[in-house]
């Protein structure tokens, strides 16, 4: 479990094909002391097992299922990842919960520089419209956001200065893909409602 409130920007400093998985190698300046193997990570939201740890990086396997619904299939060595080590219970929630579960990619649309902030807009799959609400909370390549504005399947996101500046977003470009994770909550009433809809049909 993450909060989406980022903790380094790493580097993916080698890319390697193990079957049909990718070994990620990734550079930490800051985290990598506090790294150990078998602990999770999430890499641009992704949550991700360590299972071998160097001087100043660290390495995870992606695999299929991982690759298909994220981005990081497209990763290339010299690329900036958003890393996040999973929350402590002694810890505040700063952010919200994350999972590290990602639901599916975004594009990004636009990207709007205001005087003190910047505006991302962001293209969704259809089928996820049902999980996102005005005001509510999103985890764009695991950074916790909120959403400022919502149209049909495109959401904007308001980006401050500091998660401008402690992100990767101040790399990313209109084109981009960008992973999404959506509240988990919504999929737990989506759930609720569809089993008490089936017991009161069958007359339970």
């Amino acid at each position: 479990m993450f909060t989406g409130l980022i903790e380094e920007v790493g580097k993916i400093s080698a890319v390697a094909q193990r079957g049909r998985a990718r070994i990620l190698t990734v550079k930490s300046n800051k985290l990598i002391n506090e790294i150990k193997i078998g602990d999770s990570v999430a890499v641009n939201g992704v949550c991700l097992t360590v299972f071998e740890k160097l001087a100043d990086c660290f390495k995870v396997e992606a695999v299929e299922e991982t690759i298909k619904k994220t981005t990081l299939g497209s990763l290339k060595n010299g690329d900036f990842v958003n890393l996040e080590l999973s929350l402590k219970l002694d810890e505040r929630l700063g952010g919200h919960i994350v999972l590290g579960h990602v639901d599916s990619t975004g594009t990004i649309k636009s990207i709007k520089k205001l005087k003190n902030s910047w505006i991302f807009e962001i293209e969704f799959p259809r089928e996820f419209e049902k999980y996102i609400i005005p005001e509510g909370s999103i985890a764009v390549d695991g950074i916790s956001l909120t959403v400022a504005e919502l149209d049909g399947n495109r959401f904007r996101v308001s980006i401050i200065p500091f998660t401008w500046e402690n992100t990767n977003l101040k790399f990313r470009k209109v084109g981009d893909k960008v992973n999404l994770e959506f509240d988990f909550l919504g999929k737990y009433v989506e759930r609720f409602i569809k089993t008490i809809g089936r017991k009161l049909w069958r007359g339970e």
